[in-house]
């Protein structure tokens, strides 16, 4: 059984109902009972943009039913800020660090990461970044 984080770009086009091909992965990775992970930052993303209390509730409950990743926040952050500097270092700039954060939470736990965004490919040339 592999474990998959899964990023906040997937999870928002999973809670409008989207199709899409990472949606789709999602899906079949519940139903096979796969190790799905969130981060903290991850959390943190999805919960802030809920509007409804009732559907904040509901997707609260549903998210805690997932593992998630700890890390020591001071080891997280300054190991974050390596990634992004090693990137820039490349000539590649990263448009949110919270996608370094989330990146490094894919390396260091060993896991591959489910995305909808341009900077984690980007992020996989240079790095030891495993996606789906």
């Amino acid at each position: 059984m592999q474990r998959i984080l899964v990023d906040t770009t997937v999870w928002v086009d999973y809670f409008n109902g989207k199709s899409t091909e990472q949606v789709k992965r999602l899906v079949e990775f519940m139903e096979r009972d796969e190790t799905i992970c969130l981060s903290p930052t991850i959390l943190q993303e999805i919960l802030q943009g809920i509007k409804s209390d009732k559907q904040y509730e509901r997707i609260y409950e549903l998210l805690f039913g997932y593992t998630i990743l700890i890390s020591d926040p001071l080891k997280s952050a300054i190991e974050a800020a390596q990634l992004y500097r090693n990137l820039r270092k490349k000539g590649v700039t990263i448009r949110k660090s919270s996608d370094c954060l989330i990146a490094w939470y894919a390396i260091s736990h060993n896991v591959m990461l489910l995305h909808n965004d341009k900077d984690f490919e980007v992020m996989a040339t240079h790095t030891s970044l495993q996606l789906i």
